[in-house]
């Protein structure tokens, strides 16, 4: 049995312009762009629509996704983007042709997996600047080990050295991150005596630095996925920046309407923990109309992280199979059979796309 609602479309043209459009402007700063397929559960679809539009390569931190691809006939090459856990390093020697890396003991399970397979692997370093997430925090340590890599792994290829920000530790990148970066990579080339392929300024959050026109010269490479899928990146709110050039409704979600009644805004009788364990506060409005929708959390994940496209309908709540919309103030009267759409924010598209009983349609228009 295959549900009809709730449906995801995605359009691949759209997708392919906003890689167009980002990889150009990348390509106008020296910077290639590598294609981040984890947060649509790595697509084949949307993994070759990347490719079209320019991407250089793809990623994800699932080899899973990557096998997905690579059997569907999307040729990459693939980058794992997740540091690697010892129980993994024979599937990153097999299935992915780069990864990132920030443990020696790592570094050298996989010189030892490649000369096991009779293969090469490429490796980014990891710095950590701050966010307090994966890479080396001594940069001496850092430089050591690229020059471990470099002298002493053969079957390694040291193709340069990355950074995270913005994500785990909410550390903004900025022009002065970038350079720290560079400075490192500087270090790092003087050390082993030969120029880096990859300065990898970071993600989405970085690309902010391309679109103002701030990047420093010396960062050569960026890991996009949020802005090439979703058009913005909508997690941090500095990043929320008028790019007109990128399209947002790449994604459609569409969920039918299975109740509406009018009934109170505030919950009547005594209030506890609700499906997620959490103690809402409520807001009394009076009585409001009332719309049932079918998907819940275990659907969109956060339900409150959507974008109604339908005038005046608001997410109220939601447990894991529904959501509650507030539909009094849309100017067309919704009713039971109705359906309604939604763009989608990043954590929603990652649910949505790895769920197996919601319906995915890929269109050409």
């Amino acid at each position: 049995m295959e549900r009809q609602y709730p449906l995801l479309t995605v359009s691949l043209p759209k997708l392919r312009a906003n890689a167009r459009e980002i990889t150009s402007r990348c390509r106008a700063c020296g910077i290639a762009v590598t294609g981040i397929i984890k947060g649509c559960h790595g697509m084949p679809e949307i993994a070759r629509a990347f490719l079209e539009g320019g991407c250089a390569d793809l990623a994800t931190s699932r080899i899973e996704q990557i096998i997905r691809c690579r059997e569907a006939g999307v040729p990459g090459p693939y980058t794992l983007l997740r540091v690697s856990s010892l129980t993994e390093v024979p599937d990153v020697v097999r299935w992915c042709d780069m990864s990132l890396q920030s443990e020696v003991a790592v570094l050298d399970a996989l010189e030892r997996e490649c000369c096991r397979q009779q293969k090469t692997h490429r490796v980014l370093v990891m710095a950590d600047l701050g966010d307090i997430r994966e890479g080396f925090w001594d940069q001496d340590e850092l430089v050591a080990a690229c020059v471990h890599v470099e002298r002493e792994l053969p079957h390694l290829t040291l193709a340069g050295i990355g950074v995270n920000l913005g994500c785990v530790g909410s550390i903004q990148p900025t022009p002065e991150k970038m350079n720290d970066l560079i400075a490192l990579g500087r270090r790092v080339e003087a050390a082993i005596g030969r120029k880096l392929e990859l300065i990898s300024g970071g993600a989405t959050s970085s690309f902010t630095m391309v679109h103002w026109d701030t990047m420093p010269a010396g960062i050569n490479h960026l890991r996009i996925g949020e802005n090439l899928l979703l058009g913005k990146d909508l997690q941090l709110e500095w990043h929320i920046e008028d790019m007109d050039y990128l399209a947002m409704d790449t994604f459609t979600l569409t969920a039918e309407v299975i109740e509406v009644k009018d009934k109170p805004s505030h919950p009547q009788g005594k209030l506890c923990m609700d499906a997620v364990c959490q103690l809402p506060t409520y807001v009394d409005r009076g009585i409001r109309r009332r719309a049932l929708l079918s998907f819940g959390r275990a659907d969109v994940g956060d339900a409150f992280a959507l974008l109604p496209r339908e005038p005046g309908l608001t997410v109220w709540g939601a447990s894991f199979d529904l959501c509650v919309a507030d539909v009094t103030d849309c100017p067309r009267r919704i009713q039971v059979g109705d359906t309604v759409d939604f763009s989608l924010s990043y954590v929603n598209m990652h649910y949505l796309t790895s769920r197996p009983d919601v319906r995915v349609v890929c269109v050409e228009e």
